[in-house]
């Protein structure tokens, strides 16, 4: 299925979207990643949406990807002795590890591992940020408080603690076992909730053991801090601005959201931005002109990919919502300082020969009439490598494996062929000629760039481009095979 586009879209699959006529809709209009959310639904709930997306996969011949998402270690209060308490500012707060019902004064926070951590002067966010404490007195089973900014706080309220790095392992138990059944379950992309450091990453990487790619949700000051170490190891990465900007002032998200996408462009490894792009869109069938602009503020930045997370799962517009990013994303890509932005902010690599092979295809792709850039690729490596240089001209990404493919619906500007295993650079040149004809990319008096490695079926040897016809008459007389 060909777009108009080069951004991909992540659509969150849930209660608004779970059957096979509404999860195919939300694909034809635009999704290309489907994100299934380990914090709701059972194990069989989601195996039922991955095995509908497969099936609309299959009855569409296209190339979906499917994003897990786990949970992440949940931090929240006890429950009060009257359902809620309202908090002043300037009173003092108490928390503490009993599980005695609390009050006005006091409530349980069932967390030693927060209080080992706490130091005098910290501050806890509690429901979203609404509610600021500040820590006086850290003590090793409790803390005394002072309420900041106060409100209505209630049963087992979410807590964040964004002056430091905890020491809580990013999977819990429940992210453990989900990690395991959606890895065995085939989905193509891992999302790690609350990463503090890299360990967490190389952590959930031991436990997939290579059957998904790994992304970092990016959601913590000191992920932020450590994201150059976090991105080393990393197969992508999502900005995840909900929680950013509850730890961090809202005005210092913007900056660091550009400062990851250009950060992950120059690794190559794909960037989501995520959280509230089209929030209203949840109740009403159109968006606010606030949230178009952020949506197309994050097409400009070079992102590789824009997400929809209660839009789509619980909304009551999911196919709106898909089709408003879609719009969005083709009229934004056609405006002649879109290329512009997007150039200027191209930073060249050349650290290995696949580096100067994929700058050298975007250069001869930008000074003559090429209509499209084929790379056969193992691992997807060399599309990422092509995509990062965010080339004019279409990306057809060759690859014998179909994981490699669904991988890469996460990648800007890639379309996906299937093609057998090659034993010859000729072979490689008349499937990607077929290729990029079968899409329309392509005529007789068109000529394409090729780009492989020989040997082939190894993962990182590109090392040849090939300017090559279209010809009907020359592909279609000569056996690839």
């Amino acid at each position: 299925m060909r777009r108009l586009r080069n951004i991909k879209i992540v659509a969150t699959l849930g209660p608004a979207s779970n059957d096979y006529e509404m999860i195919r809709a939300l694909h034809e209009a635009g999704a290309d990643v489907f994100r299934l959310n380990m914090s709701h639904g059972t194990h069989d709930d989601i195996r039922a949406r991955h095995a509908i997306i497969r099936q609309v996969e299959k009855d569409l011949d296209t190339t979906i990807g499917i994003l897990a998402d786990l949970q992440g270690p949940k931090l929240r209060v006890g429950e009060f002795k009257n359902g809620s308490e309202e908090l002043v500012e300037g009173a003092t707060f108490h928390l503490d590890l009993d599980d005695t019902p609390g009050d006005i004064n006091r409530v349980q926070l069932p967390h030693p591992e927060i209080f080992a951590a706490l130091e005098d002067g910290t501050t806890l966010l509690v429901n979203d940020g609404k509610i600021r404490l500040k820590v006086e007195h850290a003590r090793e089973t409790s803390a005394v408080c002072t309420v900041v900014a106060g409100g209505t706080i209630s049963n087992r309220k979410g807590v964040n603690v964004p002056d430091v790095v905890l020491p809580l392992a990013a999977l819990s138990e429940k992210d453990r076992a989900d990690l395991e059944f959606s890895a065995a379950l085939g989905v193509d992309w891992m999302a790690l909730s609350f990463v503090q450091r890299p360990e967490d990453i190389l952590e959930a990487r031991e436990l997939v053991a290579g059957r998904a790619a790994v992304l970092a949700k990016i959601e913590k000051p000191s992920a932020v801090k450590a994201f150059d170490s976090i991105l080393a190891v990393s197969d992508g990465v999502m900005v995840a601005r909900g929680d950013l900007g509850v730890e961090l002032p809202v005005q210092a998200v913007p900056p660091i959201q550009k400062q990851l996408i250009r950060k992950c462009r120059a690794a190559a490894k794909p960037v989501i931005v995520a959280t509230q792009m089209l929030e209203s869109m949840i109740e009403s069938p159109m968006p606010t002109r606030a949230e178009v602009s952020d949506v197309a503020n994050a097409i400009y930045e070079g992102a590789d990919a824009i997400m929809l997370s209660a839009e789509s799962a619980a909304g009551q517009f999911p196919i709106e919502a898909v089709t408003t990013m879609n719009n969005v994303a083709v009229e934004v890509e056609g405006d002649p300082t879109y290329r512009e932005v997007i150039e200027a902010s191209r930073q060249a690599k050349r650290e290995t020969v696949a580096d100067g092979i994929v700058a050298a295809a975007r250069e001869i792709a930008e000074t003559t009439d090429v209509k499209a850039i084929c790379c056969f690729t193992q691992s997807g490596t060399t599309a990422a490598l092509v995509a990062r240089e965010r080339p004019r001209v279409p990306i057809i990404a060759m690859t014998p494996l179909r994981g490699t493919a669904r991988r890469l619906a996460l990648t800007w500007g890639t379309q996906c062929v299937l093609t057998g295993e090659l034993e010859r650079f000729k072979q490689a040149v008349v499937n990607s000629a077929r290729a990029a004809r079968t899409l329309g990319y392509a005529g007789d008096s068109d000529q394409i760039l090729v780009t492989a490695g020989v040997p082939f079926n190894k993962a990182g040897t590109t090392n040849i481009l090939r300017v090559a016809p279209c010809d009907e008459r020359l592909i279609y007389s000569t056996d690839p095979e």
